[in-house]
């Protein structure tokens, strides 16, 4: 007996909010590529170092634990201890230890790290609203909600 080939089955259509949230996870897609590219071609950074920079460096003491900075920038903790590492490699920051705790590590933020996340946050917000821009200039749908979630001025 020869075998039968199965009747497809329309897909069904998404809904508006499924839909919706397919396009924020596009324009988010496309943003963070454009900082990432920026990041990296004009400060030798990646995207999540610049975000790592950015914490310690507004943090009260330019330094955070381990653990609180991979909750901040949303790393496990393994990612978070390889982002260090190229931090630390870099002389952007350094570990120590907590003074209350020796088993809790804190990673602090140095001169050059302030130096360099200062230099990057220039790239980093002129490319962004540049990819914001662009991306309210190809959607309609979205050059109305981008002012409404405070993105864009009206």
């Amino acid at each position: 007996m020869a075998p039968t080939t199965p009747t497809p089955h329309p897909a069904p259509a998404p809904s508006a909010v499924s839909s919706s949230w397919n396009d924020v996870l596009l324009l988010h897609a496309r943003v963070e590529n454009a900082l990432a590219t920026a990041l990296q071609r004009r400060h030798g950074i990646g995207l999540s170092e610049y975000r790592a920079l950015g914490h310690l460096a507004t943090s009260d003491a330019g330094e955070l634990r381990m653990q609180e900075l991979a909750d901040r920038i949303g790393l496990n903790q393994s990612s978070v201890t390889r982002l260090v590492t190229r931090l630390n490699t870099a002389d952007l920051t350094y570990r120590d230890l907590c003074p209350d705790d020796k088993r809790g590590v804190y990673t602090v933020i140095t001169d050059a790290g302030r130096a360099r996340y200062t230099e990057a946050n220039v790239t980093y917000e002129a490319t962004l609203r540049t990819a914001l821009e662009e991306a309210a200039q190809a959607d309609p749908r979205l050059a109305a909600a981008l002012p409404a979630l405070g993105l864009l001025d009206r």
